[in-house]
């Protein structure tokens, strides 16, 4: 049998079509990045009802003989100061604290493990086996293009994903309403007690979870919230520096490269991230909702981001 070279042979195959239409983007209840609201439209298009899984992510490596970056040694003559025996091949991974912990420092509870990467999530001896429909990991903003070209498809801007993720609920904080635990149940993977040490989900199990394991949003998709990290093909740049407009922003697009630089770091990229991860709790980085953002640099990869990509093709 030929191995395919491009995606799936049936474009909108586990997508769902979305009608678009406007909202109001941001909220003011929670972090800075995402203020101000301000009404926006965006046109019709496809979305994945998941986000990419390991099975997925397989058949496009096998198709393509794709390397993620995490699987390749950077070179230090691109980062300044870099020890040459630190230029390793790996990924950022979490690892619980055995104890409360002071939550201004995150290098507490990540690592850089040489040998991590998306076939190898905690680390070389760990392996995705049993783990074909969980989210994949250890994705660099260049990987998920890659897949997205080879299936057809791209990533979504910031104003889609987020248009995406509420549902057809009008101004809900969370993709169910506007309670993070209506009558107590849960509605998405995210972090259940006290971050990074304790956890009170009643299996122990505190990374990624099966896709579909929680209820789909209104527009029938799954995992929008929580679970992984998911990337956009937006810069970043804090929103506050977008003006308050009484006028609609249609189909809008982010950041210049140059806007999404870290102050007084190196300057590479930053592209935004949306729907927060398993790694959100209530006492650390409250963003299991439609309205938050993070900004990533374009060359790192760790164990709690992944990707869904869009389709902006009528059929």
């Amino acid at each position: 049998m030929k191995t395919r070279t491009t995606g799936p042979a049936v474009p909108h195959e586990g997508m769902q079509h979305l009608p678009g239409g406007s909202y109001t983007m941001g909220s003011e209840r929670f972090y800075e990045e995402e203020r101000p609201l301000r009404p926006v439209r965006v046109d019709p298009f496809w979305i994945d009802e998941t986000p990419v899984t390991n099975a997925a992510f397989a058949a496009f490596v096998a198709a393509t003989g794709h390397r993620t970056l995490a699987e390749i040694a950077p070179d230090p003559k691109d980062y300044p100061g870099l020890d040459p025996a630190l230029a390793v091949a790996g990924s950022l991974v979490f690892q619980p604290t055995e104890a409360p912990v002071q939550l201004h420092d995150h290098a507490q509870w990540w690592a850089f493990v040489e040998g991590a990467d998306w076939r190898h999530p905690t680390g070389p001896d760990s392996s995705i086996q049993g783990l074909e429909d969980h989210p994949v990991v250890h994705i660099a903003f260049a990987d998920a293009e890659a897949y997205a070209k080879w299936a057809g498809k791209a990533l979504p801007t910031e104003a889609e994903w987020e248009f995406a993720a509420r549902g057809g609920l009008v101004d809900a904080e969370y993709a169910w309403g506007d309670e993070l635990s209506p009558g107590g149940a849960i509605l998405a993977n995210f972090w259940q007690g006290m971050f990074p040490f304790a956890t009170l989900k009643p299996d122990g199990k505190f990374r990624t979870s099966a896709v579909r394991s929680f209820p789909p949003n209104g527009y029938g998709l799954s995992d929008m919230i929580g679970n992984v990290w998911e990337w956009t093909r937006d810069w970043y740049a804090a929103a506050q520096t977008v003006k308050r407009s009484c006028c609609q922003a249609v189909n809008p697009r982010g950041a210049t490269i140059g806007e999404s630089y870290e102050a007084d770091a190196v300057r590479i990229g930053r592209k935004v991230l949306k729907g927060g991860s398993h790694l959100c709790a209530v006492n650390y980085c409250q963003r299991y909702r439609p309205a938050a953002r993070h900004p990533q640099m374009i060359d790192s990869a760790t164990s709690h981001i992944g990707f869904r990509c869009v389709s902006r093709r009528a059929a």
